[in-house]
Formats: structure tokens, sequence, C-alpha cells
């Protein structure tokens, strides 16, 4: 049984993030709970799966509107000294360190030192020699690397134990040549190989370590000064140290050195490091106006969530317990998730001998949970899980809504107007409107549906699809109106739909 749990808990005033980045506010919704009220349910699920997992120490935060609005430790980063966990304290991250990587490529890409189209073989020259699978094999690219669709096979328990293997032991390896799974590019098989290939490519084109390169380019601009790769060096009274369950008790896991397999896998972070990471990534969403300062730009953040378009589809549980299916795809060091219950999940989770670690983002609402442990292979995705359908539920990550924007406007005054009047002379159409139904018909349906529902309220908001199309509903006499605009792709104001039906009774 794990120990009685001590924590360090900070609920109190958000910390901004100490990095040239601004958050977008995300409105909390009408009657929504605070995070104080919510704080003990959450503790409670992440203590019921420490218990569960026999996890001996962890900490978990949540960042919103690029605050850490709250963040605790939970058991123990050392069970002979006893010390706690707490937001200083010190974790291996394992996969999600891949996420640090892929953004290193993409500066570079930005800067024009990498192309993501070209063969990898450009920048690391021992894989210029592979032998491939068949002799219609293209070569593998920087980009099947980020997607994992190189053709390598998975390989999770050989990966994680080549953490500490050196540069001359990683040349050789690639000198050699790897077998293939299957060909590149016809299907996404999770790689490490292919992750530490791509901290080969950082340090060939930046002519540095790859370790220094991230931590120069990306982690010290965010604030990141307690995170790095080499976890033998540094202070070692904060770290947790990393154990396994076996034989009814835990037994230390070994430390493994950095070496060429830490860009899959090796930082150590602390919560109060990591979330300013997390500030950083959620402050790519929305597309906006505005200075553009942080390490790489905006729309760079934003790439991280293109997926290669191998799909696969997962069961999860919806609250009233039944089952849906959620698309998944793996993008550019993260997961994509399209979750029945809590929206579009930007994800990573991460298993480590000794440690196991789990982040999960709503970018559309600027929220993200993450969670670190110190015991092997636990990620704690189960209670983050909850605490994002617990955030939706309580109105505290709730998605932004789209601006209308003033041409979507005019054309919700269009659809008003053809309402009022039962004409369609004077409205912007399309050429493709009357083709499709004729206009003497349009207005014949125009004026039975009037006719049935009666008087409308046409003030209701247009609820925006996106900055061109846009749905409205109206309350009537008798029944209820629906309603939808969309613009032709022209400069000028042309409907291409315009259209009013009877809501169902």
């Amino acid at each position: 049984m794990i120990r009685a749990l001590t924590a360090a808990l900070m609920i109190a005033t958000p910390v901004a993030a100490q990095s040239p980045v601004a958050a977008t506010k995300t409105p909390a919704a009408p009657g929504a709970a605070s995070m104080q009220a919510i704080e003990p349910r959450v503790t409670a699920a992440f203590d019921a799966w420490m218990r569960e997992a026999h996890v001996p120490g962890l900490v978990y935060g949540i960042v919103k509107d690029g605050q850490l609005v709250l963040v605790r430790g939970l058991g123990e980063q050392d069970t002979e000294s006893k010390r706690p966990v707490t937001a200083d304290s010190l974790f291996r991250i394992a996969s999600m360190s891949k996420a640090f990587t892929a953004l290193a490529i993409l500066k570079l890409r930005d800067e024009g030192r990498v192309s993501l189209e070209a063969p990898a073989e450009t920048y690391v020259p021992e894989m210029r020699g592979w032998r491939y699978p068949t002799t219609d094999s293209r070569r593998v690219r920087v980009a099947d690397l980020l997607h994992h669709t190189a053709g390598f096979v998975e390989d999770n328990p050989w990966g994680d134990r080549q953490q500490p293997l050196s540069e001359a032991g990683f040349t050789a390896m690639l000198k050699a040549g790897v077998p293939f799974a299957q060909a590149p590019g016809l299907r996404m098989e999770y790689s490490n190989f292919g992750y530490a290939t791509l901290g080969r490519i950082v340090s060939n084109v930046s002519g540095q370590r790859y370790q220094d390169y991230i931590r120069g380019a990306i982690m010290t601009p965010l604030g990141m000064t307690a995170t790095g790769y080499d976890v033998l060096r540094g202070a070692q009274d904060v770290r947790a140290l990393g154990y396994r369950w076996q034989d009814e008790q835990w037994v230390r896991e070994p430390d493994m050195a950095d070496g060429t397999f830490g860009a899959m896998g090796g930082v150590q972070t602390s919560a109060n490091d990591y979330w300013r990471w997390v500030a950083y990534l959620l402050s790519g969403w929305p597309a906006r106006d505005g200075a553009d300062a942080g390490p790489v730009k905006r729309a760079t953040l934003r790439e991280i969530v293109e997926g290669s378009n191998f799909v696969t589809v997962q069961e999860r549980r919806r609250a009233d317990g039944s089952i849906c299916r959620a698309p998944n795809a793996y993008a550019m060091g993260w997961s994509v998730v399209e979750d029945c219950n809590r929206g579009r999940i930007v994800q990573h989770s991460g298993g480590y001998p000794g440690y196991g670690s789990i982040v999960m983002l709503l970018p559309d609402a600027g929220v993200g949970v993450f969670a670190f442990a110190n015991r092997t292979y636990a990620a704690p995705s189960q209670p983050v899980l909850q605490v994002l359908l617990m955030l939706r539920e309580a109105g505290l990550a709730v998605d932004r809504t789209i601006p209308v924007s003033p041409d979507l406007a005019r054309a919700y005054g269009v659809a008003q107007q053809v309402w009022r009047t039962g004409s369609l002379d004077a409205a912007p159409l399309a050429e493709n409107v009357a083709l499709d139904r004729d206009l003497a018909r349009r207005r014949h349906d125009l004026a039975e549906l009037k006719q049935k529902v009666g008087m409308c309220r046409t003030d209701a908001p247009i609820a925006p699809v996106s900055a061109m199309e846009g749905r409205f509903r109206w309350s009537c006499e008798r029944g209820t109106v629906t309603g939808r605009v969309q613009r032709a792709p022209t400069p000028a104001l042309s409907l291409q739909v315009l259209s009013f039906e009877a809501a169902p009774q």
C-alpha cells in the first residue's frame, strides 16, 4: 500500500508564464465551478489511481489560459528518504521528450536548414548505404521520422534501454543499417529509433549536441531552467527516483545516463518547469493577429497536430456508460484524438524504466493537464482523462467561440431579409443556387414554410462554423426554423448556400 500521501498544494494566485508569449483567454461557462471547488475530486482521482497502480510518487498540474492554476505533489519521490513529491521534484518524462525533438526539427525547417520532404540521409550521411525492403521503396524522409512512418519496427522494449548509447555507438548503428518492418510510407509504427535519428539531424544541422540546441533554443527561452537531459548532473535531492513494482514491493530502477537516444525519451523536468512548455504550446491557438515572438512561430506550434493520415480507432466510454469510437492519428511528437466526451485532445504519454507520464491538451479551450509518476511504465492516462471530463463538466474548459466576421454578419443579414420579404431578388446568390434548385421553387418552399411556422424571432445570433459559414435557429409561433448561410469563395459577397428548414418536433 502507498504510505500516507503528502502533498505540496498550490491553488492560489496563478503564475504567469515567463516566456515571450501571451495566452488568449477562454471564458468560463455560465455557472462554472471554481478550480478550488473541484480540486478535491481531481486529487482523489490521482490518489485512487496511485494506490491501484502501486506508484510511490506523482505530481500533476493543470494549465489554463497561460497560467498554472493547480499543481499538487502526492506520495514520495524517494522511498528511502521519504522526501515528499513537490512541484519542484524532477521526473524523467520518457516519450513526452519527443515533442521537444519534433519542435526543434520544425524550428530548423522554419530557418530553411531542414526540409521535411528531403530524404533523411541528406542530413545523416550514414543512412545513404541502407538496404531497403523492396526495390521500389522510397527513401526515408524527415517527415517519415516525425510521423513514425519510416517503416521501422515498433521498438518500445528495446528502445528504452538504448538511452545511454554513445555518439560513436549510434554512428556505427546507423552505418550498419536497420531491418525494415515494411516499406516507408505504408503505415504508422511507433519508433524510438526514428526519433533518435531526428536527434542526430538536429545535432548535424545545428552544429551542437541536440541536447544543447533544444535547451538553448527552446527550453531556456521559456524559463525551463531546471529541465534537461543529464539526470546524473545537478541537484540530486529533488530527483524523483524511479522504481518498478516487483514481489509486492518497490525495487529501484538503475539510472540511465544521458546519450543519443535521449532525443526520444531523455528529458527530466519538474511540474514548475513543464507547465511553461504546456502554456507555450497552447498559446499557438487560436490563429490571430499580433506579436509573434516565441521560440517558434505560432503557426508552427499549430503544425504539431498535423497527422500523417494513418488513423486508428480507440474505444472510449461515454459518461452514460456507452461505448464510442475515437479516431486517433500521430502528428509531430503528438497524438491527436477526437474524443466523444472531451473533444479534440492533443496528447502524448511516456513510459520508461522507473517512470510514467502523460500530457493532454485541449487547444481549443486553452487547457492542459499533465502528470508524472515514478513507477516503470505507469502513465497516469486514466486519471488525466477523468480530470479533463471534470473540467469540461464544471465549465472550466470551454472551447473558444469563433467570432462572427463582418462578411458572415452581412450574409446573415441577407438571410433575415429574405425571410422577412419572401423575396430572393436582392440576395447576392452565387450561380450554383438557381442551378441546384430553381428560384421559383425556392420562393414556393419559403412561402410554404413561413405559413407552417408563423411569426418567427429572427434576432437570434448566428453560430459561426467559420469566417464564411454559419448556422442559425429561430423560435416561431408553431415550431422552430433552422438555417444555414455559406459564402462562395469569391472576394465579393456571394452566397452558395442559403437554406431554411423546419426543425423536427
